[in-house]
């Protein structure tokens, strides 16, 4: 399964999983991603700022009431925010579409460039811009401050072009 949403011509979203299975009664309609699923969303410049993988997926909709559908992902859930190098990892991890948010009330564990925290709980906006975990515990910090340090987004990178001198 590959799907692609865009917004004025611009990809802002793009979904894949090697299998997906639909159900469909007169009221409802389920889609269950048994092998695994990949979400990719884009910055409105077309940059890649937010993965999500998991081992199984789901998502219903209720086909009498517009607007209601539920996402989850369940089974090593892994968030990566491509631009501030944060990752998240959790067992379960749900998406309300009308709010733009994700969120979870599993374990947590989030790594960032200055540190490590986890706890119960976690809550975003669908980017995982904003990630606050609701319970923490047992957390720790770390800064580093180099100077010469350069961080090169090696997903979004276009580099130079190297020609081969003879």
């Amino acid at each position: 399964m590959f799907a692609v949403s865009s917004t004025n011509g611009k990809m802002s979203m793009r979904a894949e999983a090697p299998r997906m299975q639909r159900f469909d009664t007169d009221t409802s309609t389920l889609e269950i991603f048994p092998e695994g699923f990949s979400v990719y969303a884009y910055t409105a410049e077309g940059e890649l700022e937010t993965v999500i993988t998991a081992d199984k997926a789901r998502h219903r909709s209720d086909k009498r009431v517009k607007d209601n559908e539920s996402w989850q992902a369940f089974g090593n859930v892994i968030v990566r925010n491509v631009i501030k190098r944060e990752r998240m990892e959790t067992d379960t991890l749900y998406w309300n579409k009308e709010k733009n948010e994700i969120y979870t009330d599993c374990y947590v564990k989030m790594y960032s460039p200055s540190g490590f925290m986890q706890g119960y709980g976690m809550h975003s906006d669908d980017r995982a811009r904003t990630a606050i975990i609701r319970r923490p515990f047992d957390s720790f910090g770390y800064t580093q401050q180099d100077t010469t340090l350069i961080m090169i987004d090696s997903v979004n990178f276009i580099g130079p072009f190297l020609r081969k001198s003879n």
